[in-house]
């Protein structure tokens, strides 16, 4: 998926289904002269349901269609005949959307199970014909109810990436030549900071059939979770992946200190992040001769005891064939 493609923020506008309305007929036919209420009932009006579908990845079918309106119930009418109910409008979204009412942002629901339906707006009631309000005192009414219209509401979709890992680290970290190396994703990839400002996404075969997906999320800065830089934008995606793979370039000038002020960023945002598994990948250890690389190791089993690490160089391609199965046993560990 190309970043272009990629949406994870819409606006729509959605009306259901108006009632039909209930007939007022009366029975006239020859030798018949007063047969009396025989108006049916209005039909009811299509429901708008929205339906998770696991094959989608983004919110991009909304860019250029913001307007859903279900199908009207039909009118009532001689005959005691009812109206035909509105067809339901189903529309597909990926896994992970969030609904919220747009005029006060408050949540609506969520859908983050394959195949998962809501019913967000129901449509009008149909109205009742002549023949309900027959009663001993009145024998021919000759009023029925009208169709209850059906609801609007304009609501935000804000996706969250459903992944297996997630990549995280400081803009210009390595993520997306990560993320291409292990992955057939195509990510941007450039020299400068802030390459990637929308999540890629790519999935991992193995050599035993097994697969997973990994997310590339845009960098993070020291205040993010104010919304400083990229804010928000892009914290909201971290919390549905199941593990986070933090990247630290070898050639910081302190590791330790890099993590703790990503872990914090996280948690900051989210305290919940605070329990999410995590591993540690050491980037661009290319740059590293010998001597330098076991200063490195000294520092690692120094500074992150107890902790999943693995040292790598995306462009040498160091330590990337055990990295896709260092993930796939830290998944199933």
């Amino acid at each position: 998926m190309t970043e272009g493609n990629f949406v994870d923020y819409a606006k729509i506008h959605l009306i259901s289904g108006n009632g039909g309305k209930g007939s007022s007929h009366l029975r006239r036919e020859k030798y018949i002269p007063k047969g009396g209420p025989d108006g049916g009932d209005g039909g009811s009006g299509g429901n708008i349901i929205f339906k998770a579908n696991p094959h989608m990845w983004t919110l991009f079918n909304f860019k250029f269609k913001k307007h859903f309106r279900a199908e009207n119930g039909g009118n009532g009418s001689k005959g005691n005949s009812s109206g035909a109910n509105g067809k339901d409008l189903y529309i597909d979204v990926p896994l992970g959307t969030i609904f919220k009412d747009s005029s006060n942002s408050k949540f609506l629901c969520e859908l983050s199970k394959p195949n998962q339906t809501v019913v967000l707006l129901k449509g009008g009631k149909g109205g009742k014909g002549n023949i309900n309000f027959k009663t001993s005192r009145n024998q021919t009414p000759r009023y029925a109810q009208s169709g209850i219209p059906g609801l609007e509401l304009t609501v935000i979709l804000e996706l969250k990436i459903l992944a297996d890992v997630g990549l995280v680290g400081y803009p210009n970290a390595g993520k997306s030549t990560l993320l291409s190396k292990i992955t057939s994703a195509k990510p941007k990839i450039a020299d400068y900071s802030f390459t990637t400002l929308k999540p890629n996404l790519g999935i991992v075969n193995l050599d035993n059939f097994s697969s997973y997906t990994v997310a590339d999320i845009p960098g993070i800065i020291q205040g993010a979770s104010r919304g400083k830089g990229l804010g928000h934008n892009f914290l909201r995606h971290i919390e549905r992946n199941s593990v986070l793979l933090f990247l630290i370039p070898v050639d910081s000038k302190n590791l330790i200190n890099d993590f703790t002020i990503l872990r914090d960023e996280l948690i900051s945002y989210n305290k919940d992040l605070m329990d999410k598994r995590f591993a540690i990948a050491f980037t661009k250890s290319d740059l590293l001769d010998d001597e330098l690389e076991n200063e490195i190791k000294k520092d690692i089993n120094k500074n992150f005891k107890n902790m999943k690490t693995i040292l790598i160089s995306s462009h040498s391609g160091k330590g990337i064939a055990r990295l896709k199965f260092f993930l796939w046993e830290f998944l199933n560990d």
